[in-house]
């Protein structure tokens, strides 16, 4: 056990449960024994506390460093803010230039806002949507986030997110003043949709991810856009995690479908805190009527690393870059499978791409835990998904695959009878909050 699990054995004392982000738990990799921490990360690779290099082949800092870890264009942003000064009593310039580009990128809207974080940007545009639409219910489908409004859908009888997305998510602490004020409904649905704005005529805003699992059916998002608009419903696309993957900017230029609202962040500041919420004029102006403020919005970092950021992934094009690496990738995860007789699944966009081994045995987490134990002792940090970035090269993914093939043709013995719990150094990785539709 190294100094990583020492550390986060202290830490589970000091730290309601150990870490600040769920999705970082070593108990979601390798229970006890995940490095936990790290003492440098540069391009797709990561140093732990011991000096051990391993290469990054799965969450990349949640999908904040789409450019790689330690961008040289990005830090020198940072590194001249840090010289001149991040804060002041004026207000950074870097936020007008910012909120100028992304509209720019988006000429469906008009106005920007900024905050640091996924959670802050998710409940500032319900803030303003609910403002601007004077009506208090919202509707969801995808991730948004850890605050009230959102995880006040589990306050219901039929627990909402249960069968949605976060399955034994408990509302404690969630006044339950907020039942039935989000209605989730699931992605493709389109006459769930339509259910919900006829049983619910205070109904004011509907928020989504613009694709989940798998993308949207022909016509869904044009259905979605419609009766909202029809509705008088401020339509919000959730681009936290999407935005910059496939497109210079939201994913919903893909598909041609504009919404009255749109979030972005993890990728934007290639892991410096800054996300973004855009809107039409007329609804960004109820902003004025509430009250939306925090002192560390107006820090200069984030707004200059999203600055550097997106000219770097303007000029590299970047959002080809992983896409195409992602493809290559969800391919050869299909190849694998059938090469070593197992029956591998994948979904997600292709930037973020993710894969599930159908067992016979009901055995797939304890799969997972044996694929990172194994990879991790020859230097590669795995589990089952991959978030690509611009630094991961052909050669790394060789590297990745030649290693993971290995694991995959043991795993067949296990499907065959062999017993994959003697090979387990530790306790089987928890499951967590996943995608259910």
């Amino acid at each position: 056990m190294g100094k990583g699990q020492d550390l986060y054995k202290k830490a589970k004392t000091l730290i309601p449960g150990g870490t600040m982000l769920l999705s970082k738990r070593p108990e979601m990799f390798l229970p006890e024994n995940w490095p936990a921490y790290f003492s440098k990360a540069k391009g797709c690779k990561v140093w732990d506390l011991d000096g051990n290099e391993f290469l990054d082949m799965t969450i990349m800092g949640i999908g904040t460093n789409a450019l790689g870890y330690g961008n040289d264009e990005v830090d020198e942003a940072v590194r001249k803010v840090v010289q001149d000064g991040n804060m002041s009593t004026f207000n950074c310039p870097e936020e007008v230039y910012l909120a100028e580009q992304l509209i720019a990128m988006h000429p469906w809207a008009d106005m920007a806002r900024f905050c640091r974080t996924g959670g802050e940007a998710n409940a500032v545009a319900i803030r303003i949507a609910r403002a601007a639409s004077g009506k208090d219910k919202v509707a969801i489908c995808g991730y948004h986030g850890w605050h009230d409004w959102y995880i006040s859908t589990n306050l219901s009888e039929e627990e909402g997110l249960s069968g949605h997305l976060l399955p034994g998510l408990q509302p404690a602490g969630v006044p339950k003043g907020l039942v039935n004020t989000t209605i989730p409904f699931n992605y493709n649905d389109i006459n769930a949709v339509r259910k919900i704005i006829s049983e619910n005529p205070d109904l004011g805003v509907l928020k989504m991810e613009v694709s989940r699992n798998h993308g949207p059916e022909p016509g869904y998002l044009e259905e979605i856009r419609k009766i909202t608009k029809e509705n008088n419903i401020i339509l919000i696309f959730d681009e936290c995690t999407s935005g910059f993957r496939e497109t210079f900017g939201g994913l919903h230029k893909k598909y041609g479908v504009e919404p009255d609202m749109a979030m972005f962040g993890k990728a934007m500041g290639n892991g410096y805190a800054i996300t973004g919420v855009i809107g039409k004029k007329e609804i960004m102006q109820a902003a004025q009527k509430t009250f939306i403020s925090s002192t560390f919005w107006t820090e200069r970092i984030g707004p200059a690393a999203a600055l550097a950021t997106l000219n770097v992934m303007e000029r590299e094009k970047s959002w080809e870059t992983i896409t195409n690496t992602g493809k290559e990738i969800t391919r050869r995860w299909k190849e694998l499978g059938e090469k070593c007789g197992l029956e591998v699944s994948t979904a997600g966009l292709p930037a973020l791409t993710t894969y599930s081994i159908k067992s016979k045995k009901d055995n797939w987490l304890a799969y997972k835990t044996f694929i990172t134990q194994e990879m991790l002792k020859v230097g590669i940090l795995a589990s089952n998904n991959v978030y690509v970035c611009t630094a991961h090269t052909e050669e790394h993914v060789d590297r990745y695959f030649y290693e993971l093939e290995k694991v995959f043709r043991k795993i067949r013995t296990f499907e065959e009878g062999e017993d994959v719990f003697a090979v387990l150094e530790g306790p089987v990785c928890h499951g967590g909050f996943k995608r259910l539709n």
